[in-house]
């Protein structure tokens, strides 16, 4: 089964950076949509970037040219660089995976606090 492992969530400072790594197990990940989905307790779960193989990311407007999706089909990892971080990117973050022929999943998350 699908097998979604983040890690790299912590404290940060507003303007610093950090980088989530996600461990992929259990599909054909160099097929997939491989992304990062983002949520603040009250909210919704919003798309951060995803990313299909072998396609162009599709970055949501709060995040481009902060973030940036990378994906290692070799080792089954997908990273999201975060840059210039902002109090509103506190969240839990998810990492998400969609097999072609399967149903969407998240990982558990990694919670992200920026904050002075």
């Amino acid at each position: 089964q699908v097998q979604l492992v983040e890690s790299g969530g912590g404290l940060v400072q507003p303007g610093g950076s950090l980088r989530l790594s996600c461990a992929a197990s259990g599909f054909i990940f160099r097929l997939s949509t491989m992304g990062w989905y983002r949520q603040v307790p009250g909210k919704q779960r919003e798309l951060v970037v995803v990313a299909s193989s072998g396609g162009r990311p599709n970055y949501a407007d709060s995040v481009k040219g902060r973030f940036t999706i990378s994906r290692d089909n070799a080792k089954n990892t997908v990273s999201l660089q975060m840059s210039s971080l902002k109090p509103e990117d506190t969240a839990v973050y998810y990492c998400y995976a969609f097999p072609p022929g399967s149903v969407p999943s998240w990982g558990q998350g990694t919670q992200v606090t920026v904050s002075s």
